[in-house]
């Protein structure tokens, strides 16, 4: 998912994300331009995931 993807889609997938973690804060969600990594990094520490499946995983939803 490259950087316009997930600015244009993220308040629509954020709600999805919490209905799957719902132990990830606003705090962990918050999408701030330019800090994609530091999104995806907050993400695989609640999910336990690899960065590619976290990205593959928002894909999909």
């Amino acid at each position: 998912m490259d950087k316009l993807e997930l600015k244009g889609a993220w308040n629509e997938l954020k709600g999805k994300v919490k209905q799957a973690y719902g132990d990830l804060t606003e705090d962990d969600l918050k999408y701030e331009e330019g800090k994609d990594d530091e999104l995806y990094g907050k993400l695989q520490q609640k999910t336990g995931k690899t960065r590619e499946q976290v990205v593959d995983w928002l894909k999909s939803l």
